[in-house]
Order: structure tokens, then sequence, then C-alpha cells
């Protein structure tokens, strides 16, 4: 059966975005699944950011985020882009501040559309958006002794 846009499964929701935060506690992706869950998608994806033990060649022991006041809202901005670019039926966005170790989960985001396609997609563009538009910054410290701040934007 060929897909048709009749349906209004296959639209956009009138209101897809369903969860939007920073948060200086432990992520959840259960909490971000559930968050995306809609009778009418047909795919999910769903993107973790984790703190890796390395950077540009350099052992990472500590890293931490800090954010703008504004952060939030720019992540609501950037979210409602992507809702507005694709058939997003639901969408969520988490991200961590604070003190985080390596293995930690440091960003949590998913989108739901009618089709595995559209959501893979839509799921990039927030990714990638969030980390060059978001005014989220991360601090790494090195076993080396050096560190680096690092701007998402």
């Amino acid at each position: 059966m060929a897909p048709t846009n009749d349906h209004p499964g296959e639209q956009a929701a009138q209101d897809p975005i369903k969860l939007i935060a920073i948060r200086d506690s432990a992520l959840s992706l259960d909490e971000v699944f559930r968050a995306v869950g809609d009778d009418a998608a047909g795919g999910t994806a769903l993107f973790v950011g984790t703190v890796r033990n390395h950077d540009g060649g350099a052992d990472v022991d500590e890293l931490g985020y800090s954010c703008h006041p504004s952060a939030e809202a720019e992540m609501r901005r950037v979210a409602e882009k992507v809702a507005a670019d694709y058939p997003v039926r639901a969408l969520a966005a988490v991200h961590r501040v604070g003190e985080l170790a390596v293995g930690d989960l440091a960003v949590v985001v998913a989108v739901s559309c009618p089709h595995r396609g559209e959501a893979f997609e839509a799921c990039r563009k927030l990714i990638d958006d969030l980390k060059h538009e978001v005014p989220i910054w991360k601090h790494q410290k090195f076993s080396d002794g050096t560190e680096e701040w690092v701007g998402a934007c």
C-alpha cells in the first residue's frame, strides 16, 4: 500500500514538543522514550550523548557542563524549528549540566514520526542544531593537567 498524507497520523502533531529540559541530575532514557510515544508514529529515533574518556587524543579525567540562562528557551526554539520542518508526532530533548563522570548521559533527544526515515532525519537535525545553537559549554580536564572549554555555539 502506497503511503498517503490523507490520514491525520501522517501529519505532524499539533503540539509535538513533549519534553524540553536542562537538568543538574541524572538523565533517564526511559523518561525521554516514554515522552515521545505516539500511536501514529511508525518510527522513533533516539540519540544518547555520553561522556567519553578521551577527546582530541587526550585522556579526559573530569567534565562539567554549564549553560546560559537562555539555554532551555533556545532548546525549545530549536525543537520548534525541527517540528515545523518534519512531520513530528512527538519530540523530547534533555541536557545535563554540572559535573559528570565518564559514561554519564550528557544529552538525550528523541523524535517520533509517521515513518523511520523522517524520524532519523528529524532526530539528527535536532541534536546537530542543539549542539550548534544552544548556549551550553563543556569544560574538560585532561590527565596531563591541561583543560579546555568547548562551546556548543
